[in-house]
């Protein structure tokens, strides 16, 4: 049956096309002269950390193809939320970045409320990388393996500790995925920060600690810890002779860490292509490369949609964590 468009129907849908050129052309406009100006990237930590030294190389990077200035801005605290809130309220025009991080996923799940809507109000761009997290043992316990210990745990019940670093960090998080998923009774205990955790697990105050491996990696070499298993999809890059956990025999154990750059919700997709873009190139680099590979990061670029897709399930997978482990929101 043929339905005739009444002229106002068609009045109206023809301003909806022109509306969407419009937008379109503006979007367009805005990527051909982008960048007007120089690029900050705000940073939710230190300065000298593994995701500040993350932005500063890939920031040189992009200052070089871009043909502009790109300044690091550290401001961390609140976990994260400073820095995230500084890039969600900045103008959606490409030249204000955040370094995301797998830590951003967890602080949507952690607060009961945030001043931004994390899937909304930020726009992944790229990831830049990935850093291994590892289970770990004194030197001379007694736990060779992974299955090992597991096996120990599950017929000594309660018996055993594993270190982390403060509650709701991505390592006690991935402590307390351990725990679920090997199936083990054991006390979680954290710690303030990597330096007591590393002590701890020296004076045998903890039987096992989780920690990001960049930190642990001297311990290792010097002899001190032994790394039973690294938590990523796929085996260290330095210290490859050591299994995932999936490997190992751990279903459903996998917490990588990870930093990837993001700009405000509403910033034209062609900006945020030529970013993707630019990012992809550096990253694809040799000597940047092997500048992250010293950092004991993999680097690991993405396209836009894939970032997002990551991030999404990432709060997702931290929430069932935290819920399962009874950490309270903040």
């Amino acid at each position: 049956m043929n339905r005739s468009v009444s002229p106002s129907r068609r009045s109206l849908l023809a301003c909806a096309a022109a509306l969407c050129a419009v937008v379109g052309f503006a979007g367009q406009a805005q990527a051909q002269a982008f960048p007007s100006k120089p690029l900050r990237i705000v940073v939710p930590f230190a300065a000298g950390g593994a995701g500040d030294l993350t932005a500063r190389i890939v920031g040189a990077e992009l200052s070089a193809s871009l043909g502009q200035p790109v300044t690091i801005e550290n401001r961390p605290g609140a976990g994260g939320v400073v820095a995230a809130s500084t890039v969600a309220r900045a103008d959606p025009d490409g030249h204000t970045l955040f370094l995301m991080s797998n830590g951003t996923a967890v602080t949507a799940s952690l607060y009961n409320s945030l001043p931004y809507d994390t899937l909304k109000d930020l726009a992944p761009v790229s990831t830049l990388g990935t850093f291994d997290l590892a289970v770990l043992v004194p030197a001379d316990s007694p736990f060779k393996t992974l299955g090992e210990l597991v096996a120990f745990a599950k017929a000594n019940p309660n018996k055993l500790n594993i270190g982390s670093i403060n509650i709701g960090s991505t390592q006690n998080l991935a402590a307390e995925l351990f725990k679920s998923s090997a199936d083990i009774d054991v006390q979680v205990v954290p710690f303030k920060a990597t330096p007591e955790l590393i002590g701890a697990l020296r004076g045998k105050q903890v039987d096992v600690g989780v920690e990001i491996l960049g930190p642990a990696l001297t311990q290792i070499k010097a002899g001190a810890f032994r790394a039973l298993a690294v938590t990523g999809k796929k085996r260290s890059i330095v210290l490859p002779e050591v299994p995932t956990a999936v490997e190992a025999g751990v279903k459903g154990f996998q917490a990588s860490s990870w930093n990837a750059l993001a700009v405000p919700g509403k910033t034209p997709r062609p900006i945020i292509d030529r970013l993707n873009k630019d990012i992809v190139a550096a990253l694809a680099k040799p000597d940047v490369r092997k500048k992250l590979a010293d950092l004991n990061i993999d680097a690991d670029q993405s396209t836009p949609d894939e970032a997002a897709q990551l991030l999404a399930s990432d709060i997702q997978r931290w929430a069932a964590v935290i819920q399962r482990a009874g950490i309270p929101k903040q």
